[in-house]
């Protein structure tokens, strides 16, 4: 993809960029903050100490990356209570994968899910260390250090379980489960602003791209596990791809989700309407203090 012209600060974009910046921010940071919000959900339950304090810190990592990137769409008058307190839950982009809900005591679940995510974290962060706008590429590196072991953490307890048959099969389960929704990562909240999104540089790689080499890497390594993935077809659209897996009916960039999303939001904004507030508190500070 052809280098971009620099993009000008918040303040100075055409309309049009603004959507796509937009569009880009929200897909980012609605799923970091979801992912995070599924992650405390294993506090305490975790199988071993080691692993409750790993997902733990993993957990509070999305969430810090999360408000990265919704600090940026500050830019543009919105705050903190629009962008997560009282956002409808119709208004969210995260893919389906980070808002199902976990299998019951399923930690198998859990390492599936985050080894398919953090691997599609690393490429579309890789593919905005470049972007032709200042205010994402500033904040690529520090998400970046702070990602190094969420990969490895999940790909030692897949080693650890499929190291036997019982454990393994139930690793199968959560990946036939998951996998297609892990699909909807790169799937587009517009066709039209997203083509724009690359035609503006503000990523380097398109959805697709990625979304090769994503299947290029955790379709070998899933298999060298002795787990079992679908021949893969790399089509030209968005709804085709495993000959024997589909998309699912609800991919989430579209703003359409699972039924479990209006549980999970209710769940996550409880404390803020029973306790009848109108803004947040803040509890980090401003990114660009720091």
């Amino acid at each position: 993809m052809a280098a971009a012209e620099p993009l000008s600060g918040p303040d100075d974009l055409s309309d049009d960029e603004r959507e796509a910046v937009e569009h880009l921010l929200y897909r980012l940071a609605d799923d970091e903050f979801v992912v995070a919000e599924r992650y405390t959900e294993w506090q305490v339950r975790a199988p071993t100490l080691e692993s409750d304090l790993a997902l733990a810190n993993i957990a509070q990592d999305e969430l810090g990356h999360a408000r990265l990137w919704y600090d940026l769409l500050e830019d543009f008058g919105f705050d903190e209570t629009d962008l997560v307190w009282e956002r409808d839950p119709g208004q969210w982009r995260q893919s389906t994968l980070t808002e199902l809900p976990y299998g019951e005591g399923e930690w198998a679940d859990v390492a599936v899910r985050s080894y398919l995510y953090d691997v599609a974290e690393e490429l579309r962060l890789d593919a905005l260390a470049d972007s032709s706008y200042a205010r994402i590429r500033d904040r690529v590196g520090k998400i970046q250090s702070e990602e190094d072991y969420h990969r490895e953490h999940a790909e030692n307890w897949l080693d650890r379980l499929c190291e036997d048959e019982e454990s393994r099969e139930r690793v199968q389960d959560a990946l036939d489960r998951l996998l297609p929704h892990a699909l909807t990562i790169f799937a587009p909240t517009d066709e039209a602003v997203e083509d724009r999104i690359d035609e503006l540089g503000l990523r380097t790689r398109s959805l697709v791209d990625m979304r090769e080499e994503w299947l290029d890497t955790v379709v070998p390594y899933l298999e060298s596990l002795g787990l079992s993935v679908d021949e893969v077809e790399l089509p030209e659209q968005y709804d085709t791809h495993h000959e024997n897996l589909e998309m699912p009916d609800v991919v989430g960039r579209d703003q359409s989700h699972t039924e479990a999303w209006d549980d999970l939001w209710s769940e996550f904004t409880n404390s803020y309407r029973e306790l009848g507030r109108t803004e947040a508190s803040t509890i980090m500070a401003d990114p660009d203090d720091v």
